[in-house]
């Protein structure tokens, strides 16, 4: 595995991030749900790697990134990773975000469209309000343990059945889960909160892909069914998973995946 790196944002917050692949194939950019960190992707990376230059990183608030204090902004995390994208003189990339990083994907689609090859959103949704639902969750976060914030985490991302025989596959969010400061996922959730997407992103122009999971409880597929309708030309999967269907169903996912970056 390639060693993790770091760079500094233009606001001086340190965002840790792995560049692996044979240099000259395709870029594919990874960028991750609220609440983990860039091993959410460890399983799919092998078949990943076998095209792509994979690039992943850490959101700020998570994992080996700083966690700077108060509120962020989908516009700051967006402009995180097109900072990543300069540091490393990536001019293009294909970029696939799931759920918060699907959210990102979404801001890049309408702000940066010269940047961006192909855009899978998987998981994710355009608005997720009203913004006075957040609050309680935010309050909720900050107050709970560490323990209490995974089980909920993991009972929405991950069927029962899953859970119940502690599938080896959560090791690694559970770890996340257990080791992310309060502060950065309320900090994200505040992004969320604040978002609303969905009339810019009718001005998307790339070729997306949108995978939904017809379990998912979080950003359940009618909002995959809206942001299909809603970006022209795009593409719509609805896999039989809940959260993270690069887990549940790594072989389905990377198929779509594959297939449509092809």
């Amino acid at each position: 595995m390639q060693a993790l790196s770091t760079f500094t944002t233009s606001d001086a917050q340190r965002i840790a991030y792995r560049f692996e692949g044979e240099a000259g194939r395709p870029v594919l950019m990874l960028s991750n749900s609220i609440a983990t960190d860039m091993s959410m992707w460890d399983g799919v990376m092998p078949q990943l790697l076998e095209r792509f230059r994979v690039l992943r990183y850490d959101m700020r608030g998570h994992g080996a990134s700083d966690v700077p204090a108060g509120a962020y902004s989908l516009d700051r995390l967006g402009r995180d990773a097109l900072e990543l994208m300069d540091a490393l003189e990536l001019e293009r990339v294909h970029f696939l975000g799931l759920s918060l990083g699907g959210m990102v994907a979404q801001w890049l689609g309408i702000h940066a469209p010269e940047r961006i090859d192909h855009l899978v959103l998987a998981h994710t949704a355009a608005y997720l309000g009203p913004a006075a639902d957040w609050e309680p969750r935010i309050q909720t976060i900050l107050a709970a343990t560490p323990n209490e914030t995974a089980e909920a985490f993991l009972g929405n991302w991950f069927p029962a059945e899953m859970r119940e025989k502690n599938d080896p596959a959560l090791a690694p969010f559970r770890k996340a889960l257990l080791e992310t400061h309060p502060r950065g996922i309320a900090g994200a959730l505040a992004a969320v909160r604040d978002m609303d997407l969905r009339r810019t992103i009718t001005l998307i122009s790339r070729p997306t892909l949108v995978i939904g999971g017809k379990f998912d409880t979080v950003t359940r597929a009618e909002h995959s069914e809206e942001i299909a309708a809603a970006i022209p030309s795009a593409k719509l999967v609805l896999l039989p998973a809940v959260h993270m269907s690069n887990v549940e169903m790594r072989e389905g996912f990377l198929a779509e995946v594959g297939g449509f970056l092809r």
